[in-house]
């Protein structure tokens, strides 16, 4: 329907209807009270303009009904129109839990994009149609923002920290892709291509081409490169908490809080071990902050949730 729409792109994705229908009702809410406002302003202007016949001597004192009407109304649809956004946001910011992941990481001036088995993309993104699919995100420098119109998805991408989102595309073709985020001189030219496939397509191009390290098998590399074995070990002389079945799980630290060992948790974990010290171990482990680029922190997370269910 919208497809040839100066301002709005073609849906793509099972978010972009609800979006727009928000989207929709707060500008028809926006310009009806304006229509009304503008109507009762010319009116009241034609009608107690100065010499008209209009009685003034008996004005009127006020009347409940109407102070009632004019407060219940407004507050009703702020109200429907709050329950009915939160409902989306929330949806779209909750990623079902058969999504598949791609770890994107941001660049000026380009998007670089890895697949679980390795896969690699550079500006551009490749994904099935029908398929959930679940996007954790980090930037190397400054803010970028990942943003699909098509689909009604944007979300900033921040150094130093993972934001997640997700979507779903509904329709097989090709996307733009943007930085919404200014982020420098080529901010402009930071643009790609989201290309739904078939499942079955999109399976024969994940595995073609050359051969690739899947990012666990990349994380276990790097992680006997580190010598990360030598104190993360299930032994009596550990210095440092055992990492199988540790993803997901609740952690607690030597000052007596508790967190959960998620994707950001691990990152601060290897860049920063001192922020959070477990529980029973002493603040030994090195900083890897200035050592290790975005991706390989990225190979060392996949390769500990790798071995989650262990």
């Amino acid at each position: 329907m919208w497809q040839n729409a100066p301002l709005l792109p073609q849906q793509a994705s099972t978010i972009a209807p609800r979006i727009d229908a928000v989207f929709f009702l707060l500008v028809g809410v926006a310009a009806f009270f304006a229509a009304l406002i503008f109507t009762l302003i010319f009116v009241f202007a034609i009608k107690y303009r100065r010499k008209s016949e209009t009685d003034r001597a008996h004005p009127i004192e006020g009347s409940n009904r109407l102070e009632i009407l004019w407060s219940v109304i407004p507050l009703g649809i702020a109200l429907t129109s709050f329950a009915w956004g939160a409902q989306v946001y929330f949806s779209a910011y909750r990623p079902p839990s058969a999504a598949l992941e791609v770890y994107v990481v941001g660049k000026q001036w380009m998007w670089k994009l890895q697949h679980p088995n390795g896969k690699r993309e550079i500006n551009a993104l490749h994904m099935p149609v029908g398929q959930p699919l679940k996007l954790i995100m980090t930037s190397e420098d400054v803010i970028h923002s990942f943003y699909v119109p098509a689909f009604r998805v944007k979300r900033d991408v921040l150094p130093g920290r993972y934001t997640t989102f997700w979507f779903e595309a509904t329709q097989i073709g090709e996307y733009h892709l943007f930085c919404a985020e200014y982020c420098g001189t080529e901010h402009s030219r930071m643009i790609g291509t989201v290309t739904v496939m078939e499942p079955s397509a999109f399976q024969d191009w994940l595995s073609g081409g050359e051969s690739n390290v899947s990012l666990a098998a990349a994380g276990e590399s790097r992680f006997q490169q580190l010598g990360c074995n030598t104190c993360h070990k299930a032994a009596p002389d550990a210095r440092g908490p055992v990492l199988a079945g540790l993803f997901g799980k609740s952690v607690e630290l030597s000052n007596g809080q508790t967190v959960v060992a998620d994707e950001a948790y691990l990152r601060e974990s290897i860049l920063n071990p001192n922020a959070k010290v477990v529980s029973g171990y002493k603040p030994l482990m090195p900083t890897y902050q200035g050592q290790l680029n975005e991706e390989s922190v990225l190979q060392l997370i996949a390769y500990i949730k790798s071995i989650a269910g262990e």
